[in-house]
C-alpha cells in the first residue's frame, strides 16, 4: 500500500471524518417493482434529495427533488403519470426536468420556460433493480450503460427475492463489514448457517472491473443453506465501486445468484439491498420460508456495525490486519485510484494484483 493509499485508507475509517462519496458512477437506487405506473417517490442518495418517477406507460425518471422556484419538495406535489406538479404555485416538469406550465403567467406575458429546469437523473432499469447515475456536475451525464452492474446468467430476468436493510453507518464500514471473510463464524452463528467454528481458507483473487474477483472454487465448508442446492456448489464472488457484489453459486444443474448493493443515503446512513436470481423452481416454492431467514442474516450484518458505532464514537484507531483484511486494503486503494484518476482527467487503473490470501474463517 502506497503513503497516499494508508492515508486514505486511515481518514475514511477514523470517526472524525466522513465517508468520501465517490460520484461519477451507477448506484443501486431501489428494487424496481417498488415503483409502480404512475407513481413518485422521494429518496435521499449520497445526501441529494432524489425524486424517482415512473409514467403510465413504465417509463422510469429521476429528478432533483426541489423546485427551482421556491425550493419546495416536488415529490409533495402531483404526478399525473406524465409531468409532476408542484404543490406550491402549480409549476410543472416533465420527465426530462424541462419546465412545462406556470399557471401564474397570464396570456400576454412572453416567458421562456425553457430557462427553467429541474437536474435529471440518469435512471436505468435492469434485471428488476433501478440503478442511477449520481454525477459531479463537472462531467459529460452520458453515463456508460455498460458500467451498470449485471447479474450473470439470467438476461433481464428480475430477480425472485429482495431484501433491503439499514445500515446506521457510513459506506465505508457498511462494505468492509460486508466483504470482511472472517466474521461469519461469529456473526453469522445459527443452526441452518454456521456453528461458530473456523478452518482454514485459501482462495486466488484476481482484478476485474473498478474491483476484485474471488476465483470459482468449490464451497468446502457448506452452510447447511447451501445444502439445499444439491451436491457441492462452486461459487465466484465479484466486488465492485461503488459497493457491488456479486456471487454466482452453481452445482452443474442449479445457479443461484446474489446480487449485494451497498448505497449511502448520507455520509452517516448506508442501505443495504440483497437480491437473489436461482433457476431452481423450488426455491421459489420456500420463498415465505428464505426470506426471513435471508432477512435475519442481513440483520446480523446490520446489528454488528450499530454496535461499532458505538466505539466509534470515542474515535479510536482501527486496524486492517494481512491477510484477512486485504479485501479491505484493496477497496480503500481502489477509491483512492478512482478519486486520483478522476481529478487527473485519466483512465482508472486497478491497483488490484492477482494474489492469493489465506485466513480462518
Amino acid at each position: 500500500m502506497t503513503t497516499l493509499d494508508r492515508s486514505f485508507s486511515n481518514r475514511a475509517a477514523a470517526t472524525g471524518d466522513q465517508a468520501v462519496l465517490l460520484r461519477n458512477l451507477w448506484y443501486y437506487a431501489l428494487p424496481a417493482h417498488q415503483l409502480k405506473p404512475g407513481t413518485m417517490l422521494a429518496k435521499s442518495l449520497l445526501g441529494e434529495p432524489v425524486l424517482l418517477a415512473r409514467s403510465r406507460t413504465g417509463k422510469v425518471f429521476a429528478l432533483r427533488d426541489i423546485c427551482p422556484h421556491r425550493a419546495v419538495p416536488l415529490s409533495c406535489g402531483r404526478f399525473d403519470g406524465q409531468e409532476v406538479e408542484c404543490c406550491y404555485h402549480g409549476w410543472r416538469f416533465d420527465s426530462t426536468g424541462r419546465c412545462t406550465a406556470i399557471p401564474s403567467l397570464t396570456d400576454d406575458q412572453d416567458l421562456d420556460l425553457s430557462r427553467f429546469r429541474v437536474q435529471q437523473y440518469p435512471l436505468r432499469e435492469v434485471q428488476g433493480n433501478l440503478w442511477i447515475y449520481m454525477g459531479d456536475g463537472t462531467k459529460d451525464q452520458s453515463p456508460d450503460e455498460a458500467e451498470i452492474p449485471v447479474v450473470p446468467s439470467f438476461g433481464n430476468q428480475p430477480h425472485q427475492l429482495v431484501i433491503t436493510a439499514h445500515f446506521p453507518c457510513s459506506i465505508d464500514h457498511a462494505v468492509v463489514g460486508l466483504m470482511d471473510p472472517a466474521h461469519s463464524p461469529f456473526v453469522h452463528r445459527a443452526w441452518w448457517w454456521r456453528s461458530g467454528k473456523t478452518q482454514e481458507e485459501v482462495k486466488t483473487f484476481d482484478p476485474s472491473p473498478y474491483g476484485f474477483t474471488m476465483r470459482r472454487h468449490k464451497i468446502e465448508n457448506m452452510g447447511h443453506g447451501y445444502r439445499l442446492l444439491g451436491g457441492i456448489p462452486e461459487t465466484e464472488i465479484a466486488f465492485r465501486l461503488p459497493g457491488v457484489r456479486i456471487e454466482h453459486i452453481s452445482t452443474g444443474q442449479h445457479t443461484v445468484c446474489n446480487l449485494t448493493t451497498v448505497t449511502p443515503l448520507s455520509e452517516t446512513e448506508t442501505e443495504v439491498t440483497t437480491s437473489f436470481y436461482w433457476t431452481t423452481p423450488w426455491l421459489t416454492a420456500l420463498k415465505p420460508v428464505l426470506k426471513p431467514l435471508v432477512q435475519a442474516f442481513l440483520n446480523q450484518d446490520r446489528d454488528v456495525v450499530a454496535k461499532q458505532q458505538v466505539g466509534l464514537k470515542h474515535n479510536p484507531g482501527l486496524m486492517l490486519i494481512r491477510d484477512a483484511d486485504t479485501q479491505a486494503r484493496w477497496y480503500y486503494q481502489l477509491k483512492a485510484e478512482f478519486l486520483r484518476a478522476t481529478a487527473e482527467g485519466r483512465p482508472f487503473v486497478n491497483p488490484v494484483k492477482e494474489q492469493v490470501l489465506r485466513w480462518r474463517g
